[in-house]
């Protein structure tokens, strides 16, 4: 795959996954996709149904509003990318209530391809970033 069939595939998991699209965001997976979230409970999750499952809890708690590329580097076969990830967390996010809170966090997605199509995905999330950033009382809340 060339560079940009990559960042093609990319742009519409991410594009389908910001839309709260999950079927459209695993439609880009191959059918034996792992799906790891490093450090998750589930620890990986391996087929596009599993993957789906992760994606339809993971936006019925969180929504992105954007996902903004800070690196990429391409190889032959894989897809290194560093976004910020910025939104709101209505529900529960690594364990802590959102209350609907705004936050900002780095991310970084490795991106291997096999047939056209995205055959794994890790993730690594700045866990203390987003801690820091739901760990303390909304002041809103506070005050209530």
């Amino acid at each position: 795959m060339t560079p940009q069939d990559m960042d093609r595939l990319i742009a519409r998991h991410i594009a389908a996954e910001q839309a709260g699209d999950t079927a459209a965001a695993v439609a880009v997976y191959t059918d034996d996709v792992v799906h790891d979230v490093v450090g998750a409970p589930a620890g990986p999750r391996h087929g596009r149904a599993a993957a789906q499952e992760f994606y339809d809890d993971l936006v019925a708690n969180i929504a992105t509003e954007t996902m903004v590329v800070t690196q990429c580097h391409h190889g032959a076969e894989h897809c290194v990318v560093e976004h910020e990830w910025t939104g709101t967390v209505p529900g529960e996010f690594l364990g802590f209530a959102g209350d609907g809170r705004r936050i900002t966090f780095r991310m970084l997605h490795v991106f291997a391809f096999r047939d056209g199509r995205i055959s794994r995905e890790n993730v690594w999330l700045d866990g203390a970033a987003i801690a820091a950033q739901l760990a303390t009382p909304d002041a809103a809340a506070v005050a209530r």
